[in-house]
């Protein structure tokens, strides 16, 4: 009988220079440490990531299976140190605003001099080019610049910021991850390194494909709240429980609806226009109305196990016992306390975990230092 092989990391043997803070950059080497890559994260003497003091927690999520070493990078001896590490990575990944690593003497066309296969990759705000590339900034405002955030509102109402940062984490982090894989492995079957440069207010318009189908089909972007996919559908739609809990009804395709009226007895409303405007504000109304006579988990109860697309809004607290969630392993204990996993499955490979590293845990054994 065959065996399968072992679960071998698919990144194993790549070496990720890490000289990013906070969460954009971070993330984005989080997935690639869990991918078995070889993450060494260069802090700062001292204070080191900032999110070490911000959010310890946070620091924690993020920097798991990574190694930490400590380099001022303005003085020297550290930053010929980092020059010959870079020596021997495959990547180096930044964020610092355009010029700095320059500065540092630690740029792209430095290190590439001397490692012609390295993927040097620049993650910032904007770019490394335009008017705005000096700019500082943070999730909000690459949002803010890219018109997603115009659109994240109901119908009538002002732009609301919401706890997911999607321009770091989507736009941004795995944006870049991308970016990397794909320079890695043009690497490996050229000898040629590159640069990645990503802004992150690129990725977050990128991520708009629905709003600006629209805007080629109608000539103009719908307001907040009217786009098909963003509130104007009435069969697309959040809609309120007589408990105050609320009810995603995402019964987009007819028969979807259709079964969801069903169970419901309200087939009486498949006559009802099932379009965005104002044709398609008399089912929206008659669908509130429905809503409101049973609350989240009954309606959870009768249709969440059907044909229909409708799920109760959960709480993250909720979210973190879904059976669902459960049943994939996805979320882990560390320290005590809920982590998320990497959210990918591989047949034949495993994600690699481990613990976030204290400040200069590595230094000595990543630079050939005898121990102090």
């Amino acid at each position: 009988m065959s065996q399968n092989p072992p679960l071998n990391p698919l990144l194993k043997g790549i070496r990720i220079l890490d000289v990013s803070r906070l969460l954009p950059g971070p993330f984005c080497s989080f997935y690639l440490a869990q991918m078995g890559a070889e993450v060494i994260k260069i802090e700062e003497p001292g204070v080191g990531d900032y999110a070490r003091d911000m959010s310890a927690e946070l620091f924690t999520l993020v920097n798991r299976g990574k190694q930490s070493v400590v380099l001022d990078l303005r003085k020297p001896e550290d930053a010929e140190a980092f020059r010959k590490l870079a020596d021997t990575a495959d990547v180096v990944l930044e964020s610092f605003r355009p010029g700095v690593m320059k500065k540092l003497g630690c740029d792209y066309d430095t290190l590439r001099a001397r490692n012609p296969k390295l993927v040097y990759a620049a993650l910032t705000g904007y770019g490394q080019t335009g008017p705005y590339a000096n700019r500082p900034g943070h999730d909000m405002n690459y949002r803010a610049y890219a018109g997603e955030l115009d659109q994240n509102a109901v119908a009538g109402g002002a732009p609301v910021q919401g706890n997911v940062q999607f321009a770091d984490l989507a736009g941004g982090a795995l944006t870049c991850a991308v970016g990397i894989l794909g320079a890695v492995i043009g690497a490996q079957a050229s000898g040629q390194g590159t640069m990645v440069d990503v802004g992150m207010m690129d990725g977050t318009m990128a991520l708009q494909m629905a709003a600006l189908g629209t805007r080629r089909a109608m000539g103009a972007t719908p307001p907040r709240g009217h786009d098909f996919l963003g509130g104007g559908l009435p069969n697309y739609f959040i809609y309120e429980t007589c408990d105050g809990k609320h009810l995603a009804m995402g019964a987009l395709e007819p028969k979807f609806f259709k079964r969801t009226l069903e169970l419901a007895g309200a087939q009486d409303l498949l006559k009802l226009p099932m379009v965005p405007g104002p044709k398609g504000e008399p089912l929206r109304d008659a669908l509130k109305a429905l809503i409101k006579t049973r609350t989240r988990d009954e309606w959870e109860a009768l249709l969440a196990h059907e044909d229909t697309c409708v799920s109760g809004i959960y709480t993250l607290d909720e979210a973190l016992l879904n059976e669902q969630v459960t049943a994939r392993g996805f979320v882990e204990d560390v320290g005590g306390k809920p982590a998320f996993g990497l959210p990918i499955r591989f047949s034949h490979a495993a994600p690699t975990g481990g613990d976030s590293p204290r400040l200069g845990e590595h230094t000595d054994a990543v630079l050939g230092r005898p121990p102090r």
